[in-house]
């Protein structure tokens, strides 16, 4: 049996560790089976460049959890975007990339296919599966849900969010002392989040909640509102941006700083159209995504706010590359290895779909069907927990 592993898409605080735990699992149940990895996701499949896993990494699987990022690499490719394809010399004019891709697994002799990704990663495995079985090769794909957005349908948690979150609450800790290198100083904290503002809601929350158990002395200006948020701005929410300046102006004339929490995503369609009416052209990866880094939301807001708050100096600050990077904690590593087992359990009774656990069964660890995984699913911001926050807070949901 033969048995390929691959990692697509950014990374998050999972991959390495998912990588270990499947390795384990097939060792414990099929330890002659071989395993290998294709490198830098579909590209590597594509172009066939791929490692097989010796018996010593085996041995050793525990040092994938020390890690972050993946150690077989990823790469943002689509398998239907054939022009794509071509221009990144990733196959030759005239060919199709999902024909390349399985005749490289037939030709590998694969039996077993394992994606770690989003969406977009586990949606382009399907297709994969199904081309094969229509051209009579049956391979059995079973993907791991991957993306700190954690905006997959129907799965509630996908791994490594936990992590981030944590790390990004870590992230500001240390960036929220800047608030004493000058007077009405405005920070931005730019958290990743697409089209989805968990990890920023949920960034927000770890972070208070570290804040509820420091010591304060406000006899020297060690106050907690100082340090304290003052805003979360998420896509889900819409946001009325006078009445929010009126309210932040009075903050700052009280407290001489504000400090925000901005998902990369929000106001995003606001920004594209006045580029765009500015005749700007807007970049786009290869699945039609915004190109974020290029569209700057941070830059954005602080030149709006800076100028109604009044702001003497203003710093915008992205925690996303250090929070995504990281190795995953304990929460996400017991995920890890529930999600690892069903995979190698699944892959073994010879069914596809993706791990995770499932909406809409009560959050149980399941298999799910290609066919219910799509992108796109919002925060819920009724949620208890995040009203709760900007209550606390003093912003209006």
């Amino acid at each position: 049996m033969k048995i390929a592993f691959l990692t697509a898409g950014g990374i998050a605080p999972c991959l390495s560790a998912s990588i270990g735990g499947l390795i384990k699992s097939y060792n414990s149940i099929f330890p002659t089976a071989e395993l290998l990895g294709y490198l830098n996701g579909y590209k590597g499949l594509l172009t066939g460049q791929k490692i097989t896993i010796p018996d010593s990494v085996k041995k050793n699987t525990k040092i994938f959890d020390r890690y972050g990022g993946s150690p077989i690499g990823n790469s943002r490719v689509k398998l239907t975007n054939i022009e794509n394809c071509v221009q990144q010399g990733y196959i030759n004019d005239g060919q199709v990339p999902l024909e390349v891709a399985a005749q490289q697994l037939i030709k590998d002799k694969v039996d077993i296919l394992h994606t770690i990704g989003g969406d977009d990663t586990n949606t382009m495995a399907a297709e994969l599966s199904f081309y094969l079985k229509d051209n009579g090769y049956d391979l059995t794909v079973v993907g791991l849900p991957k993306t700190v957005d954690n905006d997959v349908y129907p799965i509630s948690q996908t791994l490594g969010v936990y992590t981030a979150a944590e790390q990004g609450a870590i992230f500001f800790e240390n960036l929220s002392n800047e608030n004493t290198t000058s007077s009405r100083q405005l920070i931005i904290h730019e958290v990743m989040g697409r089209n989805c503002g968990w990890l920023t809601a949920q960034t927000a929350r770890e972070y208070r909640q570290r804040l509820d158990t420091k010591e304060f002395l406000p006899e020297a200006l060690i106050e907690r509102s100082r340090w304290d948020i003052d805003a979360v701005y998420i896509p889900e929410m819409p946001l009325n941006f006078e009445i929010e300046c009126e309210r932040l102006l009075r903050l700052m004339n009280e407290k001489d700083c504000v400090n925000i929490f901005l998902s990369e995503g929000a106001g995003t369609e606001i920004i594209v159209k006045e580029l765009e009416s500015e005749g700007q052209e807007i970049k786009r990866d290869a699945f039609g995504h915004v190109a974020l880094d290029a569209l700057n939301p941070g830059k954005w807001f602080a030149k709006q706010f800076t100028k109604k708050l009044l702001a003497e100096k203003t710093l915008v600050q992205k925690s996303g590359y250090f929070a995504r990077s990281a190795a995953p904690n304990k929460k996400d590593l017991e995920l890890i290895k529930l999600s690892c087992e069903l995979a190698v359990v699944s892959a073994k009774n010879g069914k596809s779909g993706v791990v995770g656990l499932d909406d809409n069964d009560d959050n149980k660890m399941g298999l799910i069907d290609f066919k219910r995984i799509r992108g796109g699913k919002p925060f819920d911001v009724n949620q208890e927990w995040f009203s709760s926050l900007l209550s606390e807070i003093g912003q209006k949901n």
